[in-house]
């Protein structure tokens, strides 16, 4: 099957099946959206063109549609089967959403072309991760915002997800290491519009099982590794001196 990237890497059958499933859609991608919108401190703009950025199978496509209520619609993955999922997510919610057969490394839409960009649970997927930041930093308006989710390596590099998913290990990164990259890139962002959510799903190694049966006492924010980061993040108005 031609994929769109050429560093793409196959998920399994069990990443693909999870990632239609219940638990992904109300557990994973709905808290996700409302935390990002939660973190945004100023006005969205008004009928947006929102980008979604490793769409997968379009289980976003509903959520993003009521919370954000774009004018348009775009969703984009490096991978056709998941890209074939989404059209008929779409049709069966009666959306216009238009799909590309993408790289994040190398978008086919114009600068500046993009209100919203919804980059959830892709990151660590992605081989070429500063290529991709910076062709979502082409595509953005000036005042665009970014809404950034991700796993970070302290979840990603565990036996179970290792086992059941397939991810590029090499590029994995801690939560302070994507908002490094975030930064770097020229994206703005304040303490008050980054989250560290601490889900019962991305409890490394147990999924929390032992801090629910009262066997192991759950540590506090600041004394543990992140495993999520949240992030809504500008790109400014005006140019960023380099």
């Amino acid at each position: 099957m031609n994929r769109a990237s050429t560093t793409y890497v196959e998920e399994t059958p069990f990443g693909f099946w999870f990632l239609q499933s219940h638990v992904w859609r109300h557990h994973v991608l709905r808290v996700a959206i409302d935390d990002l919108k939660r973190l945004i401190d100023a006005p969205l703009p008004s009928a947006p063109v929102l980008l979604d950025a490793g769409c997968g199978q379009g289980k976003s496509f509903g959520l993003l549609a009521a919370v954000f209520q774009p004018a348009h619609l775009i969703g984009l993955d490096a991978d056709p089967h998941s890209l074939a999922c989404s059209r008929a997510e779409a049709e069966r919610l009666g959306l216009d959403v238009q799909l590309i057969a993408s790289d994040c490394a190398a978008i086919q839409l114009a600068d500046a072309s993009v209100d919203l960009l919804f980059c959830h649970q892709t990151f660590h997927h992605l081989v070429e991760q500063e290529q991709a930041l910076a062709e979502f930093w082409r595509v953005l308006k000036p005042g665009g915002l970014l809404l950034f989710a991700e796993s970070t390596k302290f979840y990603i590099d565990t036996w179970v997800i290792r086992w059941l998913f397939r991810h590029p290990m090499q590029v994995q990164k801690s939560a302070a290491e994507y908002l490094a990259m975030l930064r770097a890139q020229g994206f703005e962002f304040s303490e008050h519009n980054v989250a560290y959510p601490y889900l019962w799903w991305s409890r490394a190694k147990d999924f929390g099982l032992l801090e629910r049966w009262g066997l192991r006492q759950p540590k506090p924010f600041g004394q543990r590794d992140e495993t999520l980061v949240n992030v809504a993040a500008r790109k400014p108005l005006e140019p960023v001196a380099r």
